[in-house]
């Protein structure tokens, strides 16, 4: 059998070398390919592991290398087949794989290699009584899991809002009926709180703005709702300070966690297997149900479903690289546990029994584990701990249950380059830690690691508050020339420890310096999830200015989520925040400043914010160690620098990524997080974006009202959603309550409806208009201004649903957006750019809310813009 190998790693003459003869360069590439080793899933694990003898299995590769590696003079390759090698335990690696002598180990793939984590279902048969249903024995092996996927689409477990109404008890909740107590396998059953902001009829649950935590039931009897522990008093206690009202010692989230408490839906119960795509597996008879899609058939379909929590897990490795890999189909099973995922940011998890009381506490309380913040990072499903000169190229990690990539605990010297992280429940790329802050030794700390021209998007798909690249305390790391979109949070995450600002005490010391972020393109993030940024760094970053975190160069745009372009939150010194395009971000461009602790002096964290463009428009100043020079207002995106544009994202080596898919075509998740309002005859309905919509992007959503026996549907086009943020269904029967239900279309098929929303009843409204914007100004260039206002203290009888600005040279703006929608409940300022100004001109503004009602009253307010 003729086998085709991925291609070799290119080997890199030095300036010098010495060109062999055509033969001697034959006989020396015949004796290199003689130590190599040939793997294929058609191979043995008897055979020599040649390119005509390949040996099967990764780990009888991994063998042969140990007893080849001692040796190496030159680059020594294992050569993986196209195909799927189907992993029944993690690949482990250790100090005995690497490379030597100058020379590197490869795990060359074809680019149609992958590392499979699970096992395929099958055996599918229609289930009696229950018409669409399909079921299967569960396969050998499989115990648990919290995904499935049919030719290589993520499918929704089943999930839906609560049958019952709810109240939140010391252990658990009362439950207004008897329900769950009868529903199969109630241990199962997990209850999810999403957060983000509150927004018409859409209250906030969760840990905070930023958070999405889920709990198990520990059980259901008659009324009595009991939750899993440690996971309810994780998410539901705090410690509080005694002296400062209303502030919990850990710092981060709310104090008060009755609202919190609400369970925004249910999930992972057979009772709510009601809707195409979704599945579930009843662990106590070992079967797998699934409620197929329309086209999909069981018999021909590749249903898989993840096993593992590893496929590898290397330790101490040197000189190793990973190409041309796809690392797919693994899980996490610690939320399914007691634990659950009490979510406290990016990941980051409260756990154990007490872990409310002392974990990460420190200082702060008697027995507080330290250090400080040192919460439990969520695993990666692919780990390099005390790892040197590791490399991870032209490789897809997809299909993840877990975080993607690991690189902590000491690696040192490595890179993540020209791969494709989508699809993963949670982070995609975490670097370093945050369990220690300092240490006297080199070996504990990440440093010099580069994360350049990868492609992260369509993630995360299950744990919302995930990252794609996380950076814990590091010291002179690189993340460049990415892309980052469609993602539900925010896109990068720096630093730690700075939340002790909160209660006027300092950040936590730390180690990191000078990283650097730089050239990334990020747009359309933060498309679930409030509170987070393009670019998000707390805690000290160096220990000046010089040595500090480094933001330059980057592209940042149209953010969803209440929040800032770049994001210097609580403790964040030293960084430097330079040359940078910032626009369509709501709430603001940079931001925000806090008092600097470590003295007594009550000056600002140090923070250099120069030469940036943008449509914040701020003034040059120094607030306190807080400079902004040289900022540029970006009057039109079209305007911004082409050469800063251009740079920014994938280098030109790299761009073939963003046509690299990873699997299905119509829209993978639902949107979430759907909110309505009634007038008379019609509802307003407003959601967040679906943001894995697989090869295609979204075109439009369908927008479903249903009630009193009748159903009435709307379609809006993507881009005139994501310029209104709301859509109108008319046509209603006034007195009659309607749930909505919205669902994702592109060119290949439409999502499954999202969760429904709370009902609304149209009818008469008071006739109440909204009041007077607050706190409005223009700060302006010579041909442009930044208008700034606050929303109206007084909404009036509906929502505010957009702003009008009118200009005293006669033009009327119109100003939409999911900013004029979320800024209202929570009070927070709104920003847009005028632009076509005169200079040396005098100009009147004036700023007016609109409803569902009508317009109301308007602020006013003048500047001159300045001389040409």
């Amino acid at each position: 059998m003729l086998i085709k190998w991925g291609a070799a790693a290119t080997v890199l003459l030095g300036a010098g070398a010495l060109l062999a003869t055509a033969g001697s360069v034959a006989g020396a590439d015949a004796a290199a390919a003689s130590r190599d080793v040939y793997v294929s899933p058609g191979g043995s694990d008897h055979a020599p592991g040649t390119a005509h003898r390949p040996v099967r299995t990764l780990g009888e590769a991994r063998d042969l290398v140990r007893q080849r590696a001692p040796h190496l003079t030159r680059d020594l390759t294992v050569h993986l087949a196209p195909g799927v090698f189907r992993l029944d335990q993690p690949l482990r690696l250790d100090v005995r794989d690497s490379g030597g002598n100058g020379h590197r180990v490869i795990w060359q793939g074809s680019g149609d290699t992958e590392l499979n984590g699970g096992v395929r279902v099958g055996g599918w048969r229609p289930v009696p009584g229950r018409p669409g249903l399909f079921a299967a024995p569960a396969p050998a092996g499989l115990d648990n899991t919290r995904q499935l996927y049919v030719d290589g689409v993520r499918e929704q477990r089943a999930r839906g809002p609560l049958p019952v109404t709810v109240q939140a008890t010391a252990t658990g909740y009362t439950a207004s009926a008897d329900t769950l107590a009868h529903w199969r396998n109630p241990k199962d059953i997990e209850f999810v709180y999403t957060a983000g902001e509150a927004l018409w009829n859409v209250q906030r649950d969760g840990l905070g703005q930023w958070t999405e935590p889920r709990c198990p039931l520990a059980a259901a009897d008659g009324t009595t709702i009991t939750m899993a522990q440690p996971c309810w008093e994780n998410s539901t206690k705090r410690v509080l300070f005694p002296d400062i009202p209303g502030r919990s010692v850990n710092m981060v989230g709310p104090a008060d966690l009755t609202n919190g408490r609400h369970p925004t839906y249910a999930e992972n119960a057979f009772e709510l297997l009601d809707t195409p795509g979704e599945w579930y597996l009843d662990r106590s008879a070992h079967v797998v149900y699934y409620l197929p899609k329309p086209g999909q058939d069981l018999r021909r379909a590749d249903v898989e479903v993840p096993v593992l929590e590893k496929l590898v897990d290397a330790r101490g490795i040197h000189d190793v690289a990973f190409r041309g890999l796809r690392f797919s189909y693994a899980t996490w099973l610690t939320p399914s546990s007691p634990e659950g995922f009490s979510e406290i940011q990016a990941g980051y998890t409260i756990t154990g029994a007490n872990g409310w009381a002392t974990e990460g506490l420190c200082q702060f309380v008697p027995g507080g584990a330290c250090p400080y913040a040192s919460w439990t990072r969520e695993p990666a499903n692919v780990s390099v701990s005390r790892g040197r000169h590791v490399e991870f190229s032209d490789s897809v990690f997809a299909h993840l249950g877990g975080a993607g990539l690991d690189l902590i605990d000491g690696t040192k010297e490595s890179e993540v380059r020209g791969d494709v992280f989508t699809d993963i429940s949670g982070n995609g790329v975490q670097v370093g830690g945050v369990d220690k802050p300092v240490t006297d030794t080199d070996a504990d700390v990440v440093r010099d690691v580069r994360v350049t021209d990868n492609h992260l998007y369509g993630l995360p798909r299950e744990f919302h508050g995930g990252v794609p690249i996380v950076d814990g305390y590091t010291v002179r790391n690189t993340i460049s020339h990415n892309q980052i979109d469609h993602v539900g949070y925010s896109a990068v995450s720096l630093g730690w420890g700075g939340w002790p600002d909160k209660i006027q005490r300092p950040a936590t010391p730390n180690l990191s310096h000078g990283n650097t972020v730089s050239d990334n393109l990020i747009f359309d993030y933060m498309l679930m999830l409030d509170d987070g940024g393009g670019i998000y760094t707390q805690g000290i970053t160096g220990s000046s200015l010089a040595d500090g975190e480094q933001v330059t160069g980057n592209v940042i745009h149209d953010q969803w989520g209440l929040g800032k372009g770049v994001y210097t939150d609580n403790g964040n010194t030293y960084e430097t925040i330079r040359g940078n395009v910032l626009y369509r971000t709501a709430y603001a461009n940079v931001g925000s400043t806090h008092v600097d602790y470590r003295d007594d002096l009550r000056n600002n964290d140090p923070t250099l914010i120069e030469g940036n463009y943008w449509e914040q428009g701020d003034r040059d100043k120094d607030d306190k160690g807080v400079v902004l020079r040289g900022n540029q207002l970006l009057a039109d995106p079209a305007a911004a620098p082409a050469a800063v544009v251009a740079n920014a994202g994938l280098e030109p080596a790299y761009r073939g990524l963003l046509t690299r898919r990873a699997g299905g075509s119509a829209p993978a998740e639902a949107p979430s997080r759907v909110g309505t309002f009634a007038v008379p005859g019609k509802l307003y309905a407003t959601w967040n974006p679906t943001f894995a919509f697989n090869n295609a992007p979204v075109t439009d959503y369908v927008v479903t009202a249903t009630g009193g026996g009748e159903t009435k549907s709307a379609t809006i086009s993507a881009a005139d959603f994501s310029e209104r943020a709301y859509a109108e269904v008319p046509g209603l029967t006034d007195g009659t309550a309607y749930t909505v239900t919205v669902a994702a279309r592109n060119a290949y098929g439409t999502s499954e409806p999202s969760l429904p929303a709370a009902p609304v009843t149209p009818g008469a409204k008071g006739g109440a208009l909204p009041g007077v914007p607050t706190g409005g100004k223009a700060l302006p260039s010579a041909t442009a201004a930044s208008i700034r206002w606050n929303p109206p203290s007084a909404a009036g009888d509906t929502p505010v649903l957009s702003y009008l600005i009118t200009v005293s040279d006669g033009r009327t703006i119109p100003v939409t957006g999911r900013d004029a929608l979320v800024t209202q409940p929570t009070v927070k300022g709104m920003t847009r750019v005028v632009d076509d100004l005169k200079p040396a001109t005098a100009y009147t503004f004036t700023v007016a809310a609109v409803t569902a009602t009508g317009t109301g009253p308007a602020a006013t307010f003048t500047a001159t813009t300045a001389a040409a």
